[in-house]
């Protein structure tokens, strides 16, 4: 159903609710990589699903998950053919746009005490200042401990924020452009203004040091080596007085990840393997370990040739060059107050269900994957069979702007690769929103995808 508003097809919204019940619960609580990973274990783990360390053999049927580095998590039914003769991947990333704390963070001002930041991924600076924020994250110690950090989320603790100028006195700030009203030495976090009796010097900071010590077990120089990462604090929620859509943070693209990740805990045995596999570092290029360039996933694969027995090299290439794959990440929904940005016939709009993307990029296609016509045309009609609404658009104008997705990548080992997610609005910004009924027809159409012969 290309091009329809979803909402009408059903009877009652209640499963189309439900479903996003259980959404708003996992993004509430998976605010980092790390903490989207933990949630995956448990739901996988929950449906039967086995780390494939506990496997000396694969078989049909078989339900396999593995993790890298607390960041990446992938989930796998084995298909009656081999892996070897190609899978049917759904490839999310669950990083979003935050701030992260520096190296040396701690420092006292004017009887302030605040920790210094680094933005992660595009953001507008200007939305991060006045609001509610957390810190999620670890601290790793010299003797081999591990310190989780969740503040911010639970009714009885504390939030922490970063300060902008009032109106009264905001003349020259408001008179310069958008990306300078706020720079980015400017976003650090404000977390404590009590002096530390007896202290003569940086008292707040040392009450702030006394605080992690006697709570945590921190030093200072324990901030080397952690991981803390500063997002909005708070649940997600419905949005609309008719409760259609959600908002939060992280739709972009978690909203994708559970989808993906629901589609495969859901799904039975297909002919080929079925793949949801979660990657880190998207924002920022999807470098590194735990981002899509890494060989994680290829070694991966490997490993469960390997498990079917009959290893080699070839098979490796083979299973890449026979994988088809949905890139599931989110697109920018038409909004009717940015109107200007937008080309109307080529924009992705609430409502009407899971979007493809034939290209992303920028400008010139620059940096995009570009899917076949012939790939497209199978899922179409996949799609039509199945009574999916889908969509097709474009990021903006030709050159109002654009994005990128781990599309590319993956296309690089010759596989059939189109990018399909979710339309989001308010895209990287502390709060976004999506559309109920396009979760649910994307967890459909991730479903019918992995069926795919």
């Amino acid at each position: 159903m290309y091009n329809k508003n979803a909402w009408g097809k059903y009877d009652s919204p209640k499963e189309i609710m439900d479903f996003a019940e259980g959404y708003k619960a996992f993004i509430s609580k998976g605010k980092t990589e790390r903490e989207v990973v933990k949630q995956a274990i448990a739901l996988a783990e929950l449906r039967g699903f086995k780390d494939i360390y506990s496997f000396n053999r694969l078989h049909a049927g078989d339900k396999v998950y593995v993790t890298n580095k607390n960041k990446n998590f992938a989930a796998f039914i084995i298909g009656k053919e081999p892996v070897c003769n190609g899978l049917r991947v759904l490839g999310a990333h669950i990083d979003s746009p935050r701030l992260d704390v520096k190296s040396n963070p701690l420092y006292e001002n004017t009887d302030f005490a605040l920790l210094d930041t680094h933005y992660y991924g595009g953001i507008k600076k200007y939305q991060w200042v006045t609001v509610p924020l957390a810190i999620y994250g670890v601290v790793c110690k010299k003797d081999g401990t591990t310190v989780e950090i969740a503040l911010g989320d639970k009714p009885e603790d504390p939030v922490f924020g970063i300060s902008d100028l009032l109106v009264h006195l905001s003349a020259d700030q408001m008179a310069k452009p958008g990306v300078k009203v706020i720079e980015g030495e400017d976003l650090d976090l404000t977390i404590g203004s009590m002096p530390l009796k007896g202290v003569d010097d940086k008292p707040v900071k040392a009450n702030i040091l006394k605080l992690l010590k006697d709570s945590y077990g921190i030093e200072e120089e324990d901030f080397l080596s952690a991981e803390l990462e500063i997002v909005p604090a708070g649940p997600a929620r419905d949005y609309g007085l008719d409760r259609s859509m959600v908002a939060g943070y992280g739709h972009d693209d978690r909203s994708c990840a559970y989808t993906s990740l629901m589609a495969i805990l859901d799904s039975g045995v297909n002919e080929y393997t079925s793949c949801a596999v979660l990657v880190d570092k998207e924002e920022v290029g999807s470098i590194g370990a735990t981002g899509a360039q890494s060989k994680w996933f290829e070694n991966v694969v490997a490993r469960l040739i390997a498990l079917q027995g009959d290893y080699s090299d070839l098979k490796v290439r083979n299973a890449f060059e026979l994988t088809k794959m949905l890139s599931s990440d989110v697109s920018a929904a038409y909004d009717p107050l940015y109107a200007s940005v937008n080309e109307a016939k080529n924009s992705a709009y609430f409502g009407n269900g899971i979007c493809l993307n034939k290209y992303t990029g920028r400008a010139g296609k620059a940096g995009c994957n570009d899917a076949n016509p012939e790939y497209i045309a199978e899922i179409r009609a996949y799609f039509d069979a199945n009574n999916i609404n889908f969509q097709f658009s474009e990021l903006g104008k030709v050159d109002a702007g654009g994005g990128g997705t781990i599309a590319y990548i993956l296309g690089n080992y010759n596989m059939n690769v189109i990018d399909a997610g979710i339309a989001v609005l308010n895209m990287h910004a502390p709060m976004e929103i999506v559309s109920k009924v396009d979760l649910y027809e994307a967890y459909r159409a991730y479903k019918v995808f992995v069926s795919i012969e």
